[in-house]
């Protein structure tokens, strides 16, 4: 199922960027019929429903959405000339699957740290720079008018660095801010796991300025035991 999932995602970014092929949307759907017979059986064994939708909406939002597509309601979308929701579906769904790897990823990571942070990162780079490709490269005059540049554009704003070119659609400017929303917090956590790591290393380092910390910690050791064996005399002395 780990596997499907990040599958899942993969031919997802495909679909957005490219398109798929008849070959890849039949492995879609499968994968898709896959996901839902698992969610059912999950459903069915869960003690409290309520409580298990409750914790879970986000994937049942995932598994209702490529039903628009495989049994062909954009098109009655299409012809009530609402764009703008299907833009908005869209942009759902690049939050769902986002979630589902998330998901795929704490699952696959026995204890979420740096590496899962890193790899989370990736994906989450990969998929937002396919969602803003897919919202912005039908602008004239677009910034994003592929996704290598989609996705120089989304690794630029994850490493809170901007760039010249800012999203015109909503759905654009809504995802822009889901990224910059995690960029800052990611930044957050990264910055203070160099800063540990590297204050470990200064610390190991006798020479170094936090060296100190560890011949005070000797010392105190030392100091300990000395007081220990000096109580140990006074008492046989007093025994005597």
């Amino acid at each position: 199922m780990l596997v499907l999932a990040f599958v899942w995602l993969g031919l997802f970014i495909i679909e957005l960027i490219w398109g798929l092929s008849p070959l890849l949307n039949i492995v879609s759907n499968v994968i898709w019929i896959i996901f839902i017979l698992d969610f059912l059986v999950k459903f069915a064994l869960a003690p409290h429903k309520l409580s298990y939708i409750k914790h879970h909406w986000l994937t049942v939002i995932s598994l209702l959405l490529p039903a628009l597509r495989t049994f062909r309601l954009v098109r009655v979308v299409r012809s009530l000339r609402t764009l703008r929701a299907i833009r908005g579906l869209r942009l759902l769904r690049v939050m769902t699957r986002t979630n589902r790897g998330m998901r795929a990823l704490s699952a696959s990571f026995n204890r979420r740290g740096f590496s899962y942070v890193i790899v989370l990162t990736l994906v989450v780079i990969l998929v937002g720079a396919a969602g803003m490709y897919t919202f912005e490269h039908e602008l004239s005059n677009s910034g994003l008018d592929n996704y290598g540049t989609a996705l120089w554009w989304t690794a630029m704003i994850m490493t809170t660095m901007g760039s010249d070119y800012w999203p015109r659609t909503p759905e654009g400017r809504v995802l822009c801010i889901i990224l910059s929303l995690y960029a800052f917090a990611v930044f957050g956590y990264v910055t203070a796991t160099l800063a540990t790591f590297f204050i470990g290393q200064d610390v190991d380092n006798d020479e170094a300025e936090l060296g100190g910390v560890k011949s005070i910690t000797k010392l105190h050791n030392e100091i300990t035991e000395l007081r220990s064996e000096i109580q140990e005399l006074l008492r046989q002395n007093s025994q005597q």
